[in-house]
């Protein structure tokens, strides 16, 4: 009885179903009319998109000009939207790298949304040091590559050029780990598409998967060695961004904590995101019997864990501002200058929302409630945001020299592009809600048989099953298995 769980646990599949039921409902978005819902949010999101995308062609035909920044202000929501974007992007490539390497099952209805969710999270973020070259189309120049202009080459020294290095291997890596999972769903919706054309479409997506026993061992081997290369990656890449702040000699950026406080939010901020991401995604595709109370409750834990390493960052922040007795230090972001000055709506934005109201999720009922979960991840979106508005537009607006301070006040076109971005990324997330298989089917049927609720009755009533079977045989070619 060994790969069967202690029955106190509860299960991770609700519903009495069977394996060719977890076929079934995870096939029916991509082969089925979507519902209301799917048609409400997709319009919602692409006239966010479109209006954001209207605001970029505006500000690449007029100049950054058309932006809030001033003379002091150089930097403002776009590296606020970068930072928050690749920050989201986090929690992907946890729940699939790191969560893998410890066995968990409970990742396995959530990993695809989230790795999805990674990759067009980075594509927002991509977005914003390119628009803020005023010139996209010289964006190729960050790149070392040979060139018309002599021995002209990209700076090595800066962090904004490891941030491109960092953003890129990170994008590569996560690709190729969620398309390396999906193949075995593409090639289970190939055998049943009955249209000529997406039978052709899913067969090129799916690599030539055939369900052999070589196949899985090749399948399991590779996503071991991706889920070791990506698991650096999650300390890495923010690691680099935290140093766009951390290696300059400003009062408030110059600070050794910002990279692991960095890795930290981001992880914060991006289990958040895939609970909102997650609420959204059980109703539009009617798949509540996968995302369970099990998941949002497991995902809150890390919520609550990470929350308060950064809580414990913010404080560390506050202390060391105060303690140097350095005038210029009264000015930071997290100091008494920016819980009294003209930025107070922020800083207390940023600690309400990012450190007092993710303490609700030490409460059971609320840890285990979707609408409070969304309610809660929604809040610790937008406090992550103020976090990262707080880090550049404060320290920024107070300069060493009084006669140079300067406020920062956001144009029509900034939110337009930040609210562009949200759209854009609920567009492609809805899209490939329809065109994708959500939930990874053939790692979900592996813990049918010990964490699925029908099979866990059958257990209590003392009614024998068979062991779990292999993965190979129950998500290849064809799915014929029923219940017992």
């Amino acid at each position: 009885m060994s790969h069967y769980e202690a029955p106190i646990r509860e299960p991770l599949v609700l519903g009495d179903k069977s394996y060719h039921d977890i076929t079934e409902d995870i096939a029916k978005p991509i082969e089925g009319a979507a519902n209301k819902n799917w048609y409400i949010a997709f319009y919602i999101s692409l006239a966010a998109m479109l209006w954001g995308f209207g605001c970029i062609f505006y500000t690449v035909g007029t100049g950054i000009g058309v932006w809030g920044l001033n003379k002091n202000i150089g930097w403002a929501w776009d590296i606020t939207n970068f930072v928050w974007w690749v920050g989201i992007g986090h929690a992907g490539t946890l729940i699939s790298a790191v969560l893998l390497l410890f066995r968990q099952k409970w990742r396995m209805a959530i990993n695809r949304s989230a790795e999805a969710m990674t990759i067009f999270a980075v594509f927002q973020a991509g977005l914003f040091p390119i628009i803020h070259m005023g010139r996209p189309w010289n964006g190729y120049w960050v790149l070392p590559m040979p060139n018309q202009f002599g021995s002209l080459w990209v700076n090595f020294n800066s962090p904004l050029l490891w941030d491109v290095f960092a953003i890129s291997t990170y994008l590569s890596v996560s690709l190729v780990f969620w398309w390396t999972g999906l193949l075995p769903d593409f090639a289970m919706i190939r055998d049943r598409a009955v249209k000529p054309f997406q039978k052709k479409i899913y067969a090129l997506l799916s690599f030539g998967w055939s369900g052999r026993t070589k196949d899985w061992q090749r399948f399991e081997e590779v996503s071991l060695v991706l889920a070791g290369l990506a698991t650096p990656l999650v300390l890495s890449v923010h690691t680099i961004v935290s140093m766009d702040f951390a290696t300059s000699i400003n009062p408030g950026w110059h600070s050794t904590i910002f990279p692991p406080y960095f890795v930290a939010g981001a992880i914060f901020s991006g289990f958040a995101m895939v609970q909102t991401l997650l609420g959204i995604m059980r109703k539009v595709t009617n798949l509540e019997d996968y995302i369970t109370r099990m998941h949002i409750e497991y995902m809150n834990i890390v919520i609550i864990l990470t929350g308060g390493i950064v809580a414990v960052a913010y404080a560390t922040e506050f202390f060391i501002a105060w303690y140097t007795g350095s005038p210029y230090e009264n000015y930071t972001y997290l100091s008494v200058g920016a819980a009294t000055g003209p930025y107070a709506w922020a800083f207390w934005s940023l600690l309400i929302f990012n450190i007092f109201t993710p303490q609700l999720l030490w409460i059971k009922k609320f840890r285990r409630s979707f609408i409070i979960t969304f309610i809660i991840s929604i809040a610790i979106n937008i406090g992550m945001w103020f976090e990262r508005f707080d880090i550049i537009a404060i320290v920024l607006s107070k300069g060493h020299l009084p006669s140079t301070w300067w406020r920062f006040e956001p144009t029509f076109v900034d939110v337009g592009i930040f609210v562009g971005t949200i759209g854009f990324f609920f567009v492609l997330f809805l899209l490939y809600a329809r065109t994708f298989p959500v939930i990874a089917q053939a790692e979900v049927k592996t813990i049918l048989k010990s964490s699925g609720e029908f099979y866990k009755k059958r257990r209590e009533q003392g009614i024998p099953t068979k062991p779990a079977i292999n993965v190979a045989n129950v998500a290849g070619t064809s799915d014929k298995s029923n219940k017992e």
